[in-house]
């Protein structure tokens, strides 16, 4: 109990030098390459999810848009890895980092801004004005819409840090709690590692859908500039 609740989000070093671009990199282990003519079960239902989420995904895209496929499932396949990953004891989670998760948003925001603004010019400078707007209320509309666009890789950043990291120091929090009552209440020691056990089935959801909705509103975002 005397451990600092927020340790476990400290990146990891070893003999003085950040091991945090291993631990990034070995979520690629989990998912191998197919070499064999007959797949087995694991990579079988790998490429079912695979071909189903990006179906699901990328249906409404054009042609432009879905040339950015590979990249999205990519993205879906390391934000959703590295978030069960640290699920488990004494590991490290990546994408708690705000500097790491912004350093994914902001570069595929951007991404699919200067994709509106070079294929629909017209159309990415009319969403900075609505039409039809009274000529006193243009200035604070163009701030407005300016800064709404700006927040978009922000939220995006923002919305997966703190779903995470909320998700780990609640685990942390009951752990905690249900290693202090055993000595005291066993009855509600058990009821405690009851709902530890829960909220540990929720966290593992949790990172799925996490890495859907992150990976979901870029493709949002992709599909208003294509």
């Amino acid at each position: 109990m005397n451990e600092n609740l927020f340790a476990s989000f400290t990146t990891p070093t070893m003999m003085g030098l950040p091991i945090v671009i291993l631990i990034i990199m070995s979520p690629s282990i989990m998912f191998p390459s197919p070499n064999r003519l007959i797949n087995n079960r694991l990579i079988s239902i790998q490429q079912w999810l695979l071909q189903l989420t990006s179906k699901q995904m990328m249906s409404t895209h054009n042609n432009k848009g879905q040339t950015w496929t590979l990249m999205l499932m990519s993205l879906i396949l390391f934000i959703g890895s590295t978030n069960l990953l640290g699920l488990l004891p004494h590991s490290f989670t990546p994408t708690t980092q705000l500097s790491m998760n912004l350093g994914m948003a902001i570069p595929l925001w951007a991404g699919t801004v200067l994709t509106g603004f070079r294929h629909k010019t017209k159309a990415s400078l009319a969403h900075f004005l609505p039409q039809g707007t009274p000529t006193f209320l243009i200035p604070m509309l163009v701030i407005i819409e300016t800064i709404s666009l700006f927040i978009q890789p922000v939220a995006l950043a923002v919305r997966l840090t703190a779903n995470i990291t909320a998700g780990h120091l609640l685990m942390h929090l009951i752990g905690g709690a249900t290693l202090a009552l055993m000595n005291i209440s066993p009855t509600t020691a058990f009821i405690t590692f009851i709902t530890l056990v829960l909220l540990t089935i929720l966290e593992f959801a949790v990172a799925l859908i996490q890495a859907y909705v992150f990976t979901l509103l870029v493709s949002l975002y992709l599909h208003d500039n294509t």
